[in-house]
Formats: structure tokens, C-alpha cells, sequence
């Protein structure tokens, strides 16, 4: 059955010259082997970005090895047209050419699965309704022949009416013809053919008519004529992406046309029950004769190795030996990349220290930028190391059994099992974890995976942790001598903020995020070799969108940290003690240079009156008066107000408050959490003309329990803008976050002064 359609464009200009670039989308459902396909043609000339108004990756690259002009987009992996989530909305809106700057696509290259290939047809019987040209890629034809399935792919081609071409993604083969095919689409000057559907003909009559009431006014409001596909999306699928659009843009009036629409194609059965069955029997009319099951193995690689993956318990084992690896990875493989990532800022702030005169430009340079940027860089190891594996486990197969696993313990707290990942990186670091999100289909689950996913104990939390625990935790046992306390101290933060996590993903799912959860549909893929070259690609993809996403926002933090910790810069306070170090450097120069031990002395103090004068000079900056200024909001907490600056100055990343309060006691900015120095400074440290101690174990605890439940990372927050595309989410996470963190830090410093006295 056929139905009008606007005129598609030519797809060479006007002199049948090659000069005018061709856009080639690449489509398929997940785990076709797609992504495998598109690297294949386009190599490394790819880049990436994102679909205007959505999170998914946009992928584009150019076909290698031609001289034609062939852009190649890859679209997000769906299984059918019915948008929903965020990769459905970017692929159809590219289908349809309605994305910014977009036009509609001058070839569709669709990857099947050869090994299931009556589910993969249902997408290509509705990319047949957008009357575009096409080529069928037959992929993982090996697969298909392991399990006994031979397909004649020349009578597949006549039957369906489009060119097939057999690939093996990962070897390569077919590559080449599937190239010649693109090219040659490319270059022809005929239009493509009439759209086609399958569907009945009340359900296509009711879409028409539907289509055919818009009046000039609301085809102007539109911004673009209704394509049949449009209108079916909106008819059948109910409260869809396409519903809403054109909803958005006519109004609600438009809603009762759409209802008209139904009703009249109502033929006892939902819309969308219909339209499945239509379309599975098109498919198996289609492709009658085309498949033969030559042998049947008893049970499959696959499933036999589900029947132990996937068991109630020793599935679980395996997984959680599978996490624990990827846990330790990231904890412990990233420590020695992380080290030398910093070292290398280190040796480039010191070069950079040394070339420039003192003052206000080194700072920024030193402080501002380069600490800024080495800031953010330092976690590109765990970043790379988590994706690693992600990707090593997706394209094997077993991340969806792991999901599966999860989904049983994920679901009581409202989110799905794809949550679970996410969540897990968390404990190395939020950044990764956030951007790991992006696998979950389902809005309403993403976002509170999201929100949620920084309350995990990351590995920023710990230089906080081990500094108070070591200082103000009594090094004693409990539960008969088998537990330390302060291993016990470290464990109940963890599960502070696992518990927390859990108990906030359920509030936002029953309040903020509140709907029907979409239910947790999962397909099973078959195990396979990954494809190194995939994973590497990926491996680059993700990398890069951490450096230019995360960096260029945490680097504009940084530096307005460091303008507020630097000035105003006091000349009074510069004047004294520059007169203070000056007899110093005298006797410095006039000591013997063979007098080693008079020189280390004279440079000691040198070096304490400098770090006297840095702590003198934060005091004095916007960060000291900002510590004053909020000092009476932390007093319930038990905090003064240095410790508050500290906690304002640790905004950027937690790990900062040691360093601030190095710098805050007079001692270096290079202190850690295992400076006994700094450990001795903060037992000493007594409250401003007052012999009452600023630190005791219940202000350290409850300095602990608040960055244990606060967002205290700019990194973070900049790449939750950048996942959700709202500034309102991580406004919402921070806000939360710092709510949640100063209650709890409250109820422990009251409860514990209670016990301590």
C-alpha cells in the first residue's frame, strides 16, 4: 500500500558533479554490530558531539578510502521507531531531518543481525515508510551460520526490494563492497522510490486524513510539513516523542484530532499491538525461502553459559568477583597514572614558577590554570579504565546479564538494573559514574541515577577521611578486639552514603521523578570476542568528551577560587613580612655555602615565614571574610570559621579542604593526609581568644559526615549540567546534597557532644 509523500531531494547537484557532500545515517537495533560497522568505514576520521537537545553522542565521520564527500552518522542503537527515550528521539529526528541544521538523509545504511534477523526487519519495515534510499547491511552472518542458519541473501534482496551486502564487522569482510554500494547510492541522480507501509489500510487512512486537517497556519507553526511517518508515531504511540512535539507546537486542541485519528482506525486491538502484528507478518512473508535452519545445536554457547551467569547464586558470585575487579581497577590500576598525571602539572607549575616573577600573574598561571586543569585531568585514569571495562563488557555480552542480575535488587528502590553501574564507579569517582548513566533508556531512571549517584563515597572523600579518622579517632578494637574503630569509622561513611543513595533514588522516583516505570525489556545478545578496535574508539571518544566537557567549566571554577583565596592582597601584610624574612635572606647569603647545616636552618624559617604569610593572606582574602561571614550557620555543627572556609574552598574538588587547612595553620599547601605535622596543628589548634579546642571527635565527625553527603566537586556538577543539559539539575543536586549533609552533621555533633561531654 502506498501513500503521498513530499518529493525527496536529488542527491547529487544540479552538473552531477561529487562535489556536494551526501549524508549517510547508519541504523540498527543494539548489539547489531552497528558501531563496529561505522568505525569500519569512516576509521579515526570521526568526531563527536551531542544531538541539540538530548544527552546521546552525536558520531559522525567520513567514508575513508573515496573521493566523494560521504559524511556517515551513526545513530544511537534502537529497536524500533516508537521514540521514547533520549537515543530514540535523536535517531528519528534525524531521520527525519528535523534536528538543528539537519536535512533529511541521502542513504540509510541499516545493520542487521543475521542470527535473529525476523526482529531486526521490524525496524527496516518502518524505515521503508520514509521512502528514503537503502542498503541492508547483514551482519554477524558467522553467528548465524555457528548456530546452523544459512541465508540466501540474494533472494533476501529481491524479495525485500533493497541492495543486501553480507559483512563480518569485526574481520572486516564485506567492508569493502558495503563502501562501492554507499558510494554508488550516493552518485545517482534518480530519486528514491514511494514510501511503503505494510500497515492496514484504516490505520493508514486514519493517519492520512489526520495529516491532511493541518491548515496552513499550523503547517507554519510546525515549521515543516508532516511526514506520514510523523503522524503514524503520533496516532499509535501513545504520549510519545512525536505526539508531544507536534502537541508542544499546535497545542492541546491538536490532541482531539490525534484521539479522532484512533478511534477511527480502532480495530478492537491497541494501535500498537496492531501495528507489531502487521509488521511480523510482513517480515515473515518477506523473507519465506530465504533462511533454512541446515543443523540445530541442543543448546547453544549462549545459553549455557546463562544457565551459570545468570543463576540465582552463582551468577551473583561471579558478578560480584566481575565488580570487584572492575572495583579494584579503578582504585588501584588508575593510582599509578594518577601520580604521574599529577606529577606532570606538578613539574609544569614548577617550571612555570620559576620563569615567572612573583605576583599576581604566576599565581593565576600556577594556582589558577594549571592547578584548575590538573585538577580535572588527574581522573582521566579512572575515567579510561572504567570505560575499558564497560566497553570490554558490553561488546561481549555480559554487561546485560549483569544488569539483569541487578534489576531484582535495583527495582525495590524504584531504578532498573542498568542503575547499578553507574552507581558502582561512583566509589572511584561521581564523573565517570554520571557519565555512565547514559546506558539507561528510560528518562526518569537516568536522572535519578544521577542525582544520586555523587552520594557514593568516592575516592576524594578519603584524603578527608583518613586525615580526621587518623587524628581524632581513638586507634582502639571493638566487637571483642576484631574490629578496629577506625576501620569501623571508614566503613559506616561508606554505608552512610550507599544508604542514603538507595533511600533518596526511591524519594525522587515517588516524588519529583514520579510515573510509570517503564518496564525492564532486555535483550540477551549472544557472547562474543569484543572488537579491540571498537573499545579503543570508545576508549577515545569518552576521554575526550571528559577533557572538553568537564575541563573548560572546572577550569573557569578554578580559577574564580583562586581569585577569591588570592585577593585582596594586603600591602601592609606583604610589607611586614617581606621586612621580617629580609635579615633572614642576609644571613642566608652571608652564610658559607660549605655550612650545610646553618643554611637548612636559615631556610627553615624562611620557609615558615612564608607559609605564615600564605595563611596571613587567606585569612585576609574573600574566602577568609566568606568563612566569617557564614561562621554563625556552622556553629551547630561545631565548626569555626576556618573550618568553613576550608569547606567553601574544597568547592572545586574535597580533597582541597587538606591542602586549605595546611595553608590555614601556617604549614605548606603541599600537606596531606599524612602529615603528622598538620595532624599535631589541628589537635593544638585552639578558637580565636579562646583556650577551647576547634577540633575534638565530635566536630571531626561531623566535618566527616558532611562531606560524606555533600556535593562538594565542581567536576561533578559541570558534567551533570552537561548529561542533563540544565544547569537545574546540578543546582538541584548541589542544593539537596548540601541540605542533606549540614541535617546529618548536625544530629551527629549534637548526639555526640551529648556522649562526650
Amino acid at each position: 500500500m502506498t501513500m503521498a509523500s513530499p518529493s525527496a531531494p536529488d542527491t547529487t547537484g544540479a552538473d552531477g558533479s561529487s562535489s556536494r557532500i551526501s549524508k549517510v545515517v547508519v541504523t540498527g537495533n543494539p548489539n547489531a554490530g552497528k558501531t563496529t560497522i561505522f568505525n569500519r568505514l569512516t576509521g579515526l576520521s570521526q568526531k563527536v558531539g551531542n544531538y541539540p537537545g538530548v544527552t546521546v553522542d552525536r558520531k559522525e565521520g567520513r567514508l575513508r578510502g573515496v573521493d566523494r564527500k560521504v559524511v556517515l552518522v551513526d545513530l544511537p542503537g534502537t529497536y524500533s521507531l516508537a521514540a521514547y527515550s533520549p537515543d530514540e528521539v535523536a535517531a528519528i529526528d534525524v531521520l527525519l531531518g528535523q534536528h538543528a541544521g539537519g536535512a533529511l538523509p541521502d542513504l540509510i545504511v541499516h545493520v542487521v543481525d543475521a542470527s535473529n534477523l525476523e526482529r531486526n526487519l521490524y525496524l527496516f519495515s518502518q524505515l521503508r515508510e520514509l521512502g528514503r534510499p537503502m542498503i541492508l547491511a547483514l551482519n554477524m552472518i558467522d553467528v548465524a551460520r555457528r548456530r546452523g542458519l544459512e541465508i540466501d541473501a540474494s533472494r533476501l534482496q529481491r524479495q525485500l526490494g533493497v541492495h543486501v551486502v553480507v559483512t563480518h564487522g569485526q574481520k572486516g569482510d564485506g567492508i569493502a563492497e558495503l563502501r562501492n554500494s554507499v558510494v554508488e547510492h550516493c552518485t545517482r541522480s534518480s530519486s528514491p522510490g514511494t514510501p511503503t507501509t505494510p500497515l492496514p489500510a484504516s490505520l493508514t487512512e486514519a493517519v492520512n486524513t489526520f495529516r491532511d486537517s493541518l491548515d496552513d497556519g499550523e503547517r507554519r507553526r510546525l515549521g515543516h510539513e508532516l511526514h506520514f511517518c510523523e503522524a503514524l508515531r503520533a496516532v499509535v504511540d501513545v504520549n510519545g516523542h512525536c505526539e508531544r512535539r507536534v502537541t508542544a507546537k499546535l497545542g492541546d486542541a491538536i490532541r482531539t484530532r490525534i484521539e479522532s485519528a484512533r478511534a477511527k482506525a480502532n480495530s478492537g486491538l491497541p494501535l500498537a499491538m496492531l501495528e507489531t502484528r502487521t509488521r511480523y507478518r510482513w517480515i515473515d512473508e518477506h523473507i519465506e525461502g530465504c533462511c533454512e535452519q541446515k543443523t540445530r545445536e541442543k543448546i547453544h554457547l549462549s545459553e549455557r553459559l546463562d544457565s551459570v551467569l545468570t543463576h540465582h547464586t552463582w551468577g551473583f558470585l561471579i558478578f560480584a568477583a566481575v565488580m570487584l575487579l572492575l572495583f579494584q581497577s579503578i582504585f588501584t590500576w588508575a593510582g599509578p597514572l594518577m601520580d604521574l598525571v599529577d606529577s606532570a602539572f606538578s613539574a609544569l607549575g614548577g617550571w612555570v614558577g620559576a620563569n615567572l616573577p612573583e605576583g599576581v600573574l604566576r599565581s593565576l598561571i600556577v594556582d589558577g590554570i594549571v592547578g584548575g586543569v590538573g585538577g580535572v585531568v588527574i581522573f582521566l585514569p579512572q575515567i579510561l579504565i572504567l570505560f575499558l571495562f564497560i566497553g570490554l563488557l558490553e561488546d561481549c555480552g555480559y554487561m546485560a546479564r549483569a544488569a539483569f542480575l541487578m534489576d531484582r535488587v535495583m527495582s525495590r528502590c524504584g531504578l532498573s538494573g542498568k542503575s547499578f553501574i553507574p552507581m558502582l564507579s561512583g566509589f572511584a569517582c561521581a564523573i565517570p559514574g554520571v557519565m555512565a548513566a547514559r546506558v539507561i533508556e528510560d528518562r526518569r531512571d537516568r536522572l535519578a541515577t544521577i542525582l544520586v549517584t555523587p552520594l557514593m563515597t568516592c575516592s576524594a572523600r578519603l584524603p578527608v577521611y583518613a586525615i580526621l579518622i587518623g587524628t581524632f579517632i581513638p586507634d582502639e578494637s571493638i566487637l571483642a578486639g576484631i574490629v578496629g574503630l577506625r576501620a569501623a569509622t571508614l566503613f559506616g561513611l561508606y554505608v552512610l552514603g550507599i544508604v542514603t543513595a538507595v533511600a533518596m533514588a526511591w524519594l525522587f522516583r515517588k516524588t519529583l521523578l514520579r510515573g510509570k516505570s517503564t518496564p525492564f525489556l532486555l535483550e540477551m545478545p549472544s557472547y562474543k570476542l569484543p572488537s579491540l578496535g571498537t573499545v579503543l574508539l570508545r576508549l577515545l571518544d569518552r576521554g575526550k568528551a571528559f577533557l572538553t566537557r568537564a575541563g573548560t567549566i572546572i577550569l573557569a571554577i578554578s580559577v574564580i577560587v583562586w581569585a577569591l583565596a588570592y585577593f585582596p592582597r594586603s600591602s601592609e601584610t606583604v610589607a611586614e613580612f617581606t621586612a621580617r624574612r629580609a635579615p633572614l635572606e642576609a644571613a642566608l647569603e652571608a652564610t658559607p655555602p660549605d655550612d650545610v647545616d646553618a643554611r637548612a636552618r636559615i631556610a627553615t624559617d624562611i620557609a615558615t615565614i612564608d607559609q605564615e604569610q600564605a595563611g596571613e593572606h587567606l585569612r585576609q582574602s574573600l574566602f577568609g571574610r566568606m568563612g566569617r561571614t557564614v561562621e554563625p550557620a556552622f556553629e551547630p555543627l561545631g565548626w569555626d570559621w576556618r573550618i568553613s572556609m576550608a569547606a567553601i574552598a574544597s568547592f572545586p574538588a574535597r580533597e582541597v579542604v587538606v591542602s586549605t587547612l595546611g595553608t590555614i595553620y601556617n604549614l605548606s599547601n603541599e600537606e596531606d593526609e599524612e602529615s603528622e605535622t598538620l595532624r599535631e596543628r589541628l589537635r593544638d589548634a585552639r578558637r580565636d581568644g579562646t583556650a577551647e579546642r576547634v577540633f575534638t571527635v565530635p566536630v571531626a565527625l561531623s566535618i566527616m559526615v558532611f562531606f560524606a553527603l555533600c556535593c562538594q566537586c565542581g567536576a561533578t556538577l559541570a558534567m551533570i549540567k552537561r548529561e542533563t543539559r540544565s544547569w537545574g539539575w546540578a543546582g538541584l543536586t548541589f542544593g539537596y546534597m548540601t541540605a542533606l549533609a549540614y541535617a546529618a552533621a548536625l544530629v551527629v555533633y549534637q548526639v555526640a557532644i551529648r556522649f562526650t561531654g
